[in-house]
């Protein structure tokens, strides 16, 4: 890993995190445990990362060398434990952070299918996916982390299949609202993290959706009105966005397009390239996602080192590979 660091190792990185689970079984392992998000800022200050704002990262990559390394922290989709869990660690830390945040998680309109998945399967020994034709067996905590890993892959293969796990989650008596109060943040709990001194607040979309599968002004007014919403809650100025889901099926150039003609100074995806300092795309940044089962102290070296990078290449690439998480990114 060192030797792979010091060749192929990112000068500049952006780490995609989002929530920061105290008991990351219960939760099916579908986030990043606290331990690890500890781990990886001291890793990064031994290894000489400076821990900055997405905006300092920004204005560094055009003058980008060995020696001054840095990385900015996002998270996505406003969940409580930024709040309660991970914003002591970073505090510690004095780690900048930005938080992207979807309109619907505050207002408990989000359509989080994935919390209800997990839900699902945590709750249930057999579980019948209807539109994906299958009956899950799943009585044992490994069964229900692979049959939800199952699930959630076959989704992000084609973003049209939310609405029918919606209606499976709907007729299995799961409530998304009761979901989004008990996991993610509300008004005013934003508005207080929004005023700390080392958060910084993003754009995500009113209600997360693959903004590649709606029309121009819909995904128009996805962009816009959350923009504004989060803007007038926070008194905040939002400069930077972070698409839903982040794969090359969920956004495209044209989205790229209205993030920049909105006024965005950023848009950031789920994809792992390096960013390549000035010819950096602004509108697709890459990030380098932490979490889920295979969210491990060693895969997020082999991320940060370059060696994933290049094996991906080698091997052909992952176009949109899928990053396993309790959100949908």
């Amino acid at each position: 890993m060192a030797v792979a660091r010091k060749w192929l190792g990112e000068r500049a990185v952006i780490i995609m995190l989002h929530d920061i689970q105290e008991d990351p079984v219960r939760e099916l392992m579908t986030g990043t445990p606290a331990g690890l998000l500890e781990y990886i800022l001291c890793w990064l200050r031994r290894h000489e990362f400076e821990l900055v704002t997405l905006d300092e990262c920004l204005r560094r990559l055009p003058i980008m060398d060995d020696a001054r390394r840095c990385a900015a922290l996002t998270f996505d989709d406003g969940y409580r434990d930024l709040m309660t869990v991970a914003l002591p660690i970073l505090e510690r830390h004095h780690a900048p952070f930005m938080m992207y945040i979807p309109t619907g998680a505050i207002t408990r309109t989000l359509p989080s299918w994935w919390l209800g998945l997990r839900e699902l399967f945590r709750a249930n020994d057999h579980v019948a996916i209807d539109t994906m034709g299958r009956v899950f067996s799943c009585r044992d905590y490994g069964g229900k982390v692979r049959a939800f890993d199952a699930v959630n892959r076959w989704i992000h293969q084609d973003y049209s299949r939310i609405a029918g796990i919606l209606r499976n989650l709907e007729s299995a008596g799961i409530s998304l609202p009761y979901l989004n109060e008990t996991y993610c943040l509300d008004e005013d709990e934003l508005r207080i993290l929004a005023r700390h001194p080392l958060a910084s607040v993003g754009g995500h979309t009113v209600s997360h959706a693959a903004l590649a599968t709606l029309n121009a002004s819909e995904a128009a007014r996805e962009i816009g009105e959350n923009r504004d919403y989060l803007e007038q809650l926070t008194g905040s100025s939002v400069r930077h966005f972070a698409y839903p889901y982040g794969t090359e099926a969920a956004f495209g150039p044209r989205d790229q397009q209205l993030c920049q003609a909105a006024g965005f100074r950023s848009a950031v995806s789920a994809q792992p390239a390096r960013i390549s300092g000035e010819k950096a795309d602004m509108y697709a940044l890459p990030r380098i996602c932490i979490g889920g089962p295979s969210g491990t102290r060693i895969s997020f070296e082999g991320e940060i080192s370059g060696v994933r990078s290049l094996v991906n290449r080698v091997s052909g690439g992952i176009g949109g590979r899928q990053r396993w998480s309790a959100s949908a990114g």
